[in-house]
Parts: C-alpha cells; sequence; structure tokens
C-alpha cells in the first residue's frame, strides 16, 4: 500500500510539473500571438509558425498531465485510462513520425528546402512592401545566428537586421539557417537519440504507472468512477 502512494504521489508531482511547463509553454505562444507579426516559414504548412507551435505544443501538454494529475490525486479510473490512451496515441504519433522522416529523408529534405525558398520570396516581398517589421523569419536567425537558407545572399538587397553578427557588426551570420540546423543535428546526433529516448521512457513509465493504479483501484472495490 505504501508503494501505491508512493506511486500516485510521484505521479501527482511529476504531472504538476508537466502542467507548469506546459501552461508556460502555451502563455507564452498567446503571448507572441498577440504582440508580433508572424508569417510561417513553410507556405504549404501555413499553420505552422513559431507562435502556433507553441500554443499547440502548450494545450497538449497541459491537457494530458492535467489528466495524469486529477487522476492520481483523485484515483479516477476514467481520466487515469484516458490519460493512458492519449499518452499511447502521442507515442505512436511520435514513433510514426520518426518512421516517415526515416523513409522519406531526401523528399522530406526537398519539401522543406523548396517551401523555405518560398516562405523567403514571401517575407521579402512583405519587406518589399514595408508591411513586415519583424516575422518568424527574424525570430528563427536570431536564435540561431544564421542568415538566409544557405547564406546571406538568399535576400539580396533586403538583408534584415537579424542577420547581422553580433560579435561583428559589419558582417552577417555565415552560416544559412536550413545549413546550420542540418549541422548542429549531425553533430548532436547522439544527444538528439537520447532526448527521444528519454521523452519515450517517460511516457512508458506514465502510461505504466497509471495503468498500475488503475488495476489498484479496480482490485480495490471502489467501482467505475
Amino acid at each position: 500500500m505504501s508503494c501505491l502512494k508512493c506511486l500516485k504521489y510521484t505521479m501527482c508531482v511529476v504531472n504538476f510539473i508537466f502542467f507548469v511547463c506546459g501552461a508556460t509553454v502555451f502563455g507564452l505562444g498567446i503571448y507572441l500571438m498577440t504582440s508580433s507579426r508572424f508569417s510561417s516559414l513553410l507556405p504549404s504548412l501555413q499553420a505552422i509558425n513559431i507562435a502556433n507551435v507553441l500554443f499547440i505544443t502548450g494545450i497538449i501538454i497541459t491537457c494530458v498531465s492535467f489528466l495524469g494529475f486529477l487522476g492520481a490525486l483523485k484515483e479516477n479510473r476514467c481520466l487515469l485510462i484516458s490519460f493512458f490512451v492519449l499518452l499511447f496515441i502521442l507515442m505512436l504519433a511520435e514513433l510514426a513520425g520518426a518512421c516517415f522522416l526515416l523513409m522519406y529523408e531526401t523528399e522530406t529534405e526537398q519539401f522543406i528546402d523548396e517551401n523555405l525558398k518560398k516562405g523567403l520570396d514571401k517575407s521579402k516581398g512583405s519587406r518589399r512592401n514595408g508591411t513586415t517589421v519583424e516575422d518568424d523569419w527574424d525570430k528563427v536567425q536570431l536564435a540561431f545566428q544564421c542568415c538566409g537558407i544557405k547564406n546571406h545572399t538568399d535576400w539580396e538587397t533586403l538583408v534584415p537586421k537579424s542577420c547581422i553578427n553580433t560579435r561583428n557588426v559589419t558582417r552577417y551570420w555565415p552560416e544559412g539557417c536550413l545549413t546550420k540546423l542540418k549541422n548542429t543535428f549531425e553533430n548532436n546526433l547522439l544527444n538528439t537519440g537520447i532526448g527521444v529516448i528519454v521523452i519515450c521512457v517517460i511516457e512508458v513509465l506514465g502510461m505504466c504507472f497509471s495503468m498500475t493504479l488503475f488495476c489498484h483501484i479496480s482490485r480495490s472495490g471502489l467501482g467505475y468512477k
């Protein structure tokens, strides 16, 4: 019984931490949506921009962790099984996405490259018209210290301030964003793999903990709640 109590409160604490993190990400997404103008980096996927991604990610983390926290705290079978099912669906989606990227790596890279060019052209058009002060390109270039897709020449004569090298204000960041992201990913392939494994382990543990509590409640004769 003491082990089950420990399991219950461990689930409560972990899910509460994830709930706070999810709420923070959700709030950041709303702040960015209301305070900044965004244009998608990938025109074929208009809904994908920094603000929307944070907003949706925050909602998912908050909802799933809330179900886990409340289900463990109240020992509610319905909430616990819902938490289990959602975690299982998330893990399947992640595995399906990983398999898709591995199987269609070349096609995915071509799709991203073509869409980045379209997004860059759209951003350049907005800058020519003076309608865009800051968009997703500026956010990405400042965050990753890169410029354009392959280098600053992609911007032609409309190189934005976010491309300026803060260490040497007379030069632009030497690497393009796509090139830098690919190099960063390849250089940190081991760390990325470890991160993915850690996420999967957390999800599997969450499913195991919720199912253990679910079975315990069923054996205790508390009935369906």
